[in-house]
């Protein structure tokens, strides 16, 4: 069963390496290309993301090697990744092509600049956290003060991505800038968290949060690391992890859940999950608690129809 998969961090991974990797088969990579094969993950979001320890006159030209990063080792010698800037390319994908979408984890790298996010947005990044855990410019992250809301920067920043089209993930975001945020969101997704239920951590969603999400049109991605699945740094059971999808189903409904594993971005793993070529181990688990028609939405289908409201 083909996978969407909205969010790794594949491009951090070749950046901080000391000595070049391959994309191809690296099996540093969780999410290289011989593994998003194998576990049939179709279309695969990669994440520029800046660690917050870049000093701020660097992080624009951090994500710009990033973007150069995808370009040429994702892209470049892989012929069968293809990137996508209209989401009408995902249907029109071939036996063997993979969609490989470009997203930006936080906008600590623009700074109070609006012409940078423009330039990002320009090399064909579709997806758009305001921030990551820390707080930016435009707004603060999961782990600052939840009381804190969006910044005045956050309007400009907020019409541009808009007037694009771009999705807007809120995934990292906190309490506040979450409420400020949902009303002037054209197009708003959570790429990868939970439910905060059934583990009580800031990057995951109450289920106040979750219907609001929903009842504005957006998606919930869920994430397979256990520090958001039982609040650990230490493997989590398949079980446990089903057990937030069944959670939020009934909160939200089936429909409207899909996947974002965050691989390459996580040190500890969901059992008999620990890579891309893993991920059929889901889909095989899911069966179990729900329809094939539902595992087709999960893996793929529900993200299609959310995005074919945009077609761009």
């Amino acid at each position: 069963m083909n996978i969407i998969d909205l969010h790794c961090d594949v491009l951090w991974k070749l950046s901080i390496a000391e000595e070049p990797i391959n994309f191809s088969n690296a099996p540093q990579l969780q999410a290289n290309l011989e593994r998003l094969k194998k576990g049939k993950v179709k279309v695969q979001f990669f994440a520029i993301f800046v660690d917050e320890d870049v000093p701020q006159s660097r992080k624009y030209l951090e994500a710009l090697r990033q973007i150069e990063l995808f370009q040429t080792q994702v892209l470049a010698p892989n012929p069968e990744m293809v990137h996508i800037t209209d989401w009408r390319q995902i249907e029109m994908l071939q036996e063997g092509e993979i969609g490989a979408v470009l997203t930006l984890e936080g906008c600590d790298a623009i700074g109070e600049d609006l012409f940078k996010l423009q330039a990002i947005l320009d090399a064909g990044v579709k997806l758009v956290g305001l921030t990551w855990n820390n707080e930016n410019a435009v707004a603060y992250g999961a782990q600052n003060d939840p009381n804190l809301g969006l910044k005045d920067f956050a309007k400009e920043v907020v019409a541009l991505l808009n007037e694009r089209d771009i999705l807007i993930d809120i995934s990292h975001l906190n309490m506040q800038g979450f409420w400020d945020l949902l009303p002037i969101a054209k197009h708003i997704i959570a790429s990868h968290s939970n439910a905060r239920a059934l583990c009580d951590h800031p990057r995951n969603l109450t289920d106040e949060q979750a219907k609001a999400l929903i009842e504005e049109g957006g998606r919930i991605h869920l994430v397979y690391y256990p520090g958001f699945i039982e609040n650990h740094d230490k493997s989590v059971s398949m079980d446990a992890f089903i057990q937030h999808f069944v959670h939020l189903a009934n909160v939200v409904g089936v429909e409207n859940l899909g996947l974002g594993s965050d691989f390459d971005g996580i040190y500890y793993s969901v059992e008999n999950l620990s890579n891309a070529s893993q991920a059929q181990n889901l889909i095989g688990k899911l069966q179990e608690h729900f329809t094939e028609d539902e595992v087709k939405g999960i893996a793929s289908k529900n993200f299609l129809s959310y995005v074919k409201k945009i077609q761009k």
